[in-house]
């Protein structure tokens, strides 16, 4: 199992919704977060003062998947969320070793 942690611009939620769906992913988590990568920002200008804006809002979606199912999300948003431009977003992949149902008990895949 894999857990997948994908950070995205807040417009493109419901396409990655879109995709989870697709790919029978079974839950998801989202939470609103705020930050920047190697662009640190951007500039703007505000009556006639510049100033920079280095947090800028992002989503950012957890989902638990299988491994087969990992690879086919990724592939979906590399394809379909991308724009080419920063502050696109990214996803980090982390192995899970066991879920938990907590009501039932279930472990493993059937918990998820």
């Amino acid at each position: 199992m894999k857990k997948l942690e994908i950070i995205i611009r807040p417009e493109k939620l419901e396409d990655l919704k879109r995709i989870l769906d697709e790919s029978n992913a079974n839950g998801l988590m989202i939470t609103n977060i705020m930050g920047y990568g190697k662009q640190k920002g951007h500039k703007q200008i505000y009556r006639g003062t510049e100033f920079t804006v280095n947090l800028l809002p992002k989503i950012k979606v957890e989902s638990i998947v299988s491994t087969e199912v990992a690879q086919v999300v990724v592939d979906k948003v590399l394809s379909r969320i991308n724009t080419g431009n920063y502050g696109d977003g990214k996803i980090f992949i982390y192995d899970v070793d066991d879920v938990v149902r907590i009501r039932t008990g279930e472990r493993g895949h059937d918990a998820l």
